[in-house]
């Protein structure tokens, strides 16, 4: 009877594996819990490293991740290093810049920078004393039946450890999720988009930004597009995203300075020549994966989070913010079930997948969206009827982007309610314009015209053009 008194008042071990963003802030929900956390990251610690690999494309924080790190105590202090982006500044080739607001008035997301959140969330985490940090630990290999993980370590030694949790958090090429592959019923998916991506710097210019600061620049090219996200220290990142046989035909440096003089002329006097053929050519093009899985768990032993569950491509700036919501939800199902891992992480895959595989095709979407519906005019004219009606019926009509990036309404939920909309307020304009047609042929039938005088009008028109051309 000791015996089983002990082990129920023992400490839960979860082994949270991956040190990047959502394992670090994973590792600070389960801490604040009081379980006893480990944390293992395959890299060094990226607080000590003098180069940090990996990618380096700017981050867009949004509700959904602000409210991650409230839970946490971290928001106040992640968003000070955040830089506010109220808009969207669109580019056009004659250089030309339009702004296209992302929500109401105050509204706003931020570009945060991706190595210095990590670090920031490291330190958190080993604040709390119940948690353990292991860097340099590859995981090799885990049983789901016994708990127990097999790490590599640099000096090529085997470390073995037992946990009564895993979490996965190790990114798209997750080592966890090779587990679930070997079991019966697991769907997986995974998709390369045929567009790459190049990140170049725009330096400031005479100690000030090149650009406005407080918008997401797009440079939108129907096929392409480049995007610049403002950093702390003045600079801006462009990612540059098109597809990888338009990568490969540009070889020399005055290829680059041809493409960019035709496609983005106004963004080389602020790159400078010589730091765009530089970056240009530093780094090959990178490939951008969208997965799908389903289960996120098995039994009480394992749970996928983040991008280990669902990697998306970055075009909705959402891959982050649901790698973070996860964390939240996982925490509010911890609360309804009592902590209870048997009933939670059932619950947990219920819940959360369709969101997440909601989330990952809304981002192939708005590639679209960004590269070239912001292009269209009526793309245009349906951003101003939908805010309209936001305006006058907050409760009914609710843009998309609002739903998914200033609410935390599930983004299958935003997903339907979108389309039901789109269906409302195009049947609606449809029913406007079959009645203004309808309207003026009625009165041009009740009340015709003079045809005399329209033919009048028409000479008098005729000549004013032609003596204008004459001048």
């Amino acid at each position: 009877m000791e015996k089983s008194t002990s082990r129920q008042s023992r400490k839960k071990v979860v082994a949270v594996v991956g040190g990047g963003l959502v394992g670090a802030l994973n590792a600070c929900f389960f801490a604040k819990r009081g379980f006893d956390v480990e944390l293992f990251e395959s890299r060094e610690d990226i607080r000590r490293a003098k180069i940090v690999k990996g990618r380096s494309i700017n981050l867009a924080l949004s509700h959904r991740g602000r409210q991650a790190l409230k839970h946490v105590g971290l928001e106040e202090k992640i968003v000070a290093k955040g830089i506010p982006m109220h808009a969207r500044m669109i580019h056009s080739l004659n250089g030309k810049q339009s702004p296209i607001p992302y929500g109401r008035k105050g509204q706003y997301i931020l570009s945060v920078d991706r190595a210095n959140l990590n670090k920031e969330l490291l330190t958190a985490a080993e604040t709390y004393p119940n948690t353990k940090m292991n860097f340099d630990h590859k995981l090799q290999d885990w049983n789901a039946e016994t708990g127990l993980m097999t790490f590599a370590r640099l000096d090529g030694s085997k470390e073995q450890v037992k946990a009564d949790l895993i979490v996965g958090c190790d990114g798209a090429f997750s080592a966890v999720r090779k587990q679930f592959l070997r079991r019966s019923r697991f769907d997986y998916s995974q998709t390369y988009i045929p567009h790459g991506y190049m990140e170049l710097t725009m330096l400031p210019i005479n100690g000030e930004f090149a650009m406005k600061p407080n918008y997401l620049h797009i440079w939108p090219r129907n096929t392409f597009m480049m995007i610049a996200l403002p950093n702390l220290d003045k600079t801006f990142t462009c990612t540059l995203f098109m597809p990888f046989e338009d990568f490969e035909k540009i070889t020399t440096g005055d290829e680059v300075i041809e493409f960019f003089q035709k496609y983005f002329p106004d963004t080389i006097p602020l790159i400078g020549a010589d730091t765009l053929q530089r970056d240009y050519f530093r780094l090959p093009a990178q490939a951008m994966v969208s997965v799908k899985c389903n289960p996120y768990h098995i039994g009480d032993a394992c749970v996928l989070m983040g991008d280990a569950a669902h990697a998306v491509v970055p075009f909705y700036g959402q891959g982050m913010n649901a790698g973070f919501e996860d964390c939240i939800v996982f925490d509010e199902i911890m609360d309804q079930f009592n902590e209870d891992f048997s009933a939670v992480l059932p619950e947990y895959t219920r819940v959360r997948v369709p969101d997440d595989h909601a989330i990952a095709d809304l981002a192939m979407y708005n590639y679209i969206e960004m590269r070239a519906h912001v292009n269209s005019k009526w793309f245009l004219f349906r951003k101003y009827v939908d805010n309209i009606l936001y305006f006058f019926m907050p409760k009914t009509i609710i843009p998309l982007y609002t739903m998914v990036t200033f609410t935390r309404t599930r983004y299958h939920e935003a997903v339907k309610r979108w389309h039901w909309q789109n269906k409302v307020i195009n049947r609606g304009l449809l029913l406007s314009a079959v009645g203004a047609v309808l309207g003026g042929s009625y009165l041009l039938i009740k009340n015709p015209p003079d045809i005399n005088k329209l033919i009048i009008s028409a000479e008098k028109m005729w000549d004013r053009l032609v003596a204008l051309r004459t001048l």
